[in-house]
């Protein structure tokens, strides 16, 4: 994995810091004493591997990565977001996330797969406000330490990208809206895709194209949502 070169400084910095040592010490026991964490190690950070800070246009902000396992034993979470490798199963979110691309992006059809790369190398950061979780139990990696970090994340977006699009799906996320300065950002905030809480206005919240309709009006390339 090559992260790119603006977050490598950032990373570098977070990673001296007590929070971060004690954070990583407790994820590296967990996984020697046999507990299976999602994603694997190498993939933790792939996020920043694909859109660097200066060159996003949208951040999509989850909760924790998927905590099943895909097929034949392999890890759903790979590092981005909602997304899963070929050949795994779509997940439930990431369904509901295609459901709602169907009625709102005009021509979107309904992949057969789930790989979101394709929207990380168009100016996408997948990002999730929790980077690590136990197999089966949900928010188990929560107040380890992780929401610093992304609250760092989303203040150096904040203050160094000229002008993104923030989509913010559930509580978790939403929180994280007081780093954003809105006077240079647009924030859409809603439900999670989850199937928990997709009904309650994450269906129909049309985030997709007012995330295009706000990049085109300040002369930004729109996002091809097709993968």
């Amino acid at each position: 994995m090559t992260i790119n070169s603006q977050w490598k400084n950032i990373l570098a910095a977070e990673q001296n810091k007590s929070y971060f040592k004690i954070l990583t010490s407790e994820i590296t026991q967990q996984r020697a004493n046999g507990e299976t964490i999602y994603p694997s190690d190498h993939e933790v950070f792939s996020a920043f591997e694909y859109v660097d800070l200066t060159s996003i246009k949208v951040v999509i902000l989850g909760q924790d990565p998927y905590h099943g396992a895909g097929n034949e034993g392999q890890s759903q979470a790979h590092g981005l977001a909602f997304s899963v490798k070929y050949g795994i199963k779509t997940p439930p979110s990431l369904v509901n996330i295609y459901n709602e691309l169907v009625t709102d992006i005009d021509g979107f059809s309904t992949p057969q797969h789930g790989n979101l790369i394709s929207w990380a190398k168009q100016g996408v950061l997948l990002l999730n406000t929790v980077l690590t979780v136990k197999e089966s139990q949900a928010h188990s990696h929560a107040k380890l330490g992780w929401e610093v970090f992304t609250d760092k994340i989303i203040s150096e977006i904040s203050a160094h990208n000229n002008g993104c699009v923030f989509m913010l799906w559930g509580a978790h996320a939403q929180k994280k809206g007081k780093n954003i300065d809105t006077d240079k950002h647009y924030i859409l905030a809603g439900p999670h895709p989850s199937p928990l809480s997709a009904y309650r206005g994450f269906f129909g919240c049309q985030h997709f194209s007012k995330a295009n309709n706000w990049l085109k009006a300040h002369d930004k390339k729109i996002i091809d949502w097709q993968v």
